[in-house]
């Protein structure tokens, strides 16, 4: 397969992701657990100062792991729009690119990495119309900042600009409040 088309600085990153989030994951997960019971005052403010900080180090067109090793959910707004770009019927575009997940009866791409990714480049190639899920992703801003642990919890994996995130607001808050 030729799927394995990755820059030397894509490498890099990954590798880099690879071993901080090891060192870190589980302090990080018990951190993000602690949203499910505790609340900071003036989250929004620090979840926004987290978010710039981490964007300043990680540059997505550089990575494009969430493209590579994760699928995005398929709403049914999203099959509506993609399908008609390709003038396809949204059961044969489902029938092309798409499963089912076992577990939640969800949408999702069959194969991975995305077949919309160009791995010359880790530019999506209908990014204009791309699934509600890749535009919000990684996440970082959905409010309650709580209610998305689990989402945060995943991402830290697989996303360098997620570990970042979260890393910067454990930092943050755990200097300043009593955790």
């Amino acid at each position: 397969m030729c799927f394995k088309i990755i820059t030397v600085s894509t490498n890099k990153l990954l590798s880099n992701h690879e071993l901080e989030y090891k060192k870190k994951k589980k302090s990080l997960s018990a951190f993000l657990k602690k949203f499910d019971e505790k609340t900071v005052p003036g989250i929004n403010g620090l979840v926004d100062e987290a978010s710039n900080a981490a964007w300043k180090e990680v540059e997505c067109l550089s990575c494009a792991n969430c493209c590579k090793v994760m699928t995005p959910t398929f709403t049914k707004e999203d099959l509506k729009r993609i399908s008609k770009h390709f003038r396809m019927s949204e059961k044969d575009f489902s029938s092309k690119w798409l499963e089912t997940d076992k577990d939640n009866g969800d949408k999702v791409n069959r194969i991975q990495p995305c077949q919309f990714l160009n791995l010359k480049d880790n530019k999506c190639s209908i990014y204009d119309i791309r699934p509600e899920d890749c535009a919000k992703f990684p996440h970082f801003k959905r409010k309650p900042f709580g209610g998305f642990n689990h989402i945060h919890t995943q991402n830290i994996e697989y996303c360098p600009a997620t570990l970042k995130f979260i890393t910067y607001l454990q930092e943050k808050i755990e200097s300043e409040f009593e955790w």
